[in-house]
């Protein structure tokens, strides 16, 4: 596929309903909330059109080879090496769902949750709203890159802390952590029979040589107490289908989480969002390779023009997926990045401030889209720079 016939144009982006492109005014370029702005792949559409064609809207049989459950088995062991059960899945509307969920689950109001900072902002929207505390766990930059840090771990938990919650890849910094940090964070979840939930949503979009590890992947006894939660959203560009997962790592755990949520708390997936992430899953590598080559370039390209026409912006170039986390702090502007650069560039970005307090003088960019349109993100925020340097 090449990759002019999944990049859309500004005039198709406009022309549809989704919240990135709706959210600011038309003056304004979006380069903020994770959806790419690429068509989706073919097998994708097809498996929806066929539901169209049959007008199939009644409950759906959806087993063996077109269950959800088979269908990520599958693409975990043919991706990653690793071979989950799929009588141990728990099919979900959206990651958020799983989260909130499992940390009612596995904890009690007051219960400290480990959480490497900064990190996905509705993680710190859902321990605010569940009542939970938040143990900081802050990524440590080590000139290079950023790292977890297991020994700062071993000194924040203490009796009362019951969860760890890990993303990885990490968003926002783009980590792909590697097998002895990943293992570093088990080996303390074990030593302090921590539950760990391990948001594995980008695992699709990591860069060169590197593979995303599973953490359910590091032993036995680290797979035991971990509940894996991902979807074909991200990588497959198909947020508003609804569709994710739940894995357990264990019977004996999966048997705990339905003690507090019985299987029908859960709702079911609807059935077009099933056969997308079916077919995703099962025929859409050829497009994600496409995508990903167009990734590739745009991380690269973003990473020379910051180095070149951006300076006192900081920026290590992620090892996966398509966001961008850009430290402005050493520019002193008048007002917070986010809003700096929306008025006097008028570019929509995330606010770092949204990722928790390390967060702060920092944003989030989205490159997932098309040269024309990230260069033209790109210059005018230089230029916004420039013009306030003169």
């Amino acid at each position: 596929m090449a990759v002019e016939s999944f990049e859309l144009t500004v005039e198709a982006l406009r022309a549809r309903r989704c919240t990135k492109w709706n959210k600011f005014p038309e003056t304004v370029i979006p380069a903020w909330v994770a959806d790419m702005d690429f068509a989706v792949a073919e097998p994708i559409q097809q498996s929806i059109m066929e539901l169209v064609k049959h007008r199939d809207y009644g409950y759906g049989a959806r087993t063996g080879e077109v269950s959800l459950e088979q269908a990520f088995a599958d693409r975990m062991k043919e991706c990653f090496g690793w071979e989950p059960d799929p009588e141990l899945v728990q099919p979900t509307s959206e990651l958020i769902q799983s989260v909130y969920s499992a940390i009612a689950a596995f904890s009690e109001p007051g219960d400290g949750i480990v959480i490497q900072t900064p990190i996905y902002p509705p993680f710190l929207v859902a321990l605010d709203q569940l009542n939970r505390r938040l143990v900081d766990n802050k990524l440590r930059d080590d000139g290079h890159r950023f790292v977890l840090d297991a020994e700062g771990l071993r000194r924040s938990i203490d009796a009362d802390t019951k969860m760890l919650l890990v993303v990885n890849p990490h968003n926002p910094s783009g980590r792909a952590y590697e097998r002895a940090e990943l293992q570093a964070l088990g080996d303390v979840a074990v030593e302090h029979d921590l539950v760990i939930v391990a948001d594995e949503i980008h695992a699709d979009l990591v860069f060169g040589e590197r593979r995303h590890i599973p953490i359910a992947t590091l032993s036995p006894e680290v797979a035991a107490r971990t509940i894996t939660i991902t979807s074909a959203t991200k990588s497959f560009n198909i947020p508003g289908l609804r569709c994710s997962v739940m894995h357990f790592g264990s019977p004996e755990l999966r048997a705990r989480f339905h003690t507090r949520f019985p299987e029908r708390m859960m709702g079911q997936v609807n059935v077009i969002g099933i056969d997308a992430t079916v077919a995703a899953w099962r025929h859409g590598q050829p497009w994600l390779d496409d995508v990903m080559a167009r990734l590739a370039q745009n991380r690269d390209r973003l990473a020379q023009f910051v180095k070149a026409e951006m300076p006192g912006v900081r920026h290590y170039a992620p090892e996966a997926t398509y966001l961008a986390w850009l430290d402005c702090r050493a520019l002193d502007l008048p007002s917070s990045p986010f809003e700096f650069f929306l008025d006097e560039a008028c570019v929509g970005l995330n606010d770092g401030a949204d990722f928790g307090i390390h967060g702060i003088g920092h944003v989030r960019l989205n490159f997932a889209t098309s040269a024309p349109i990230l260069d033209e993100v790109l210059n005018r925020m230089a230029h916004a720079l420039e013009v306030r340097a003169r």
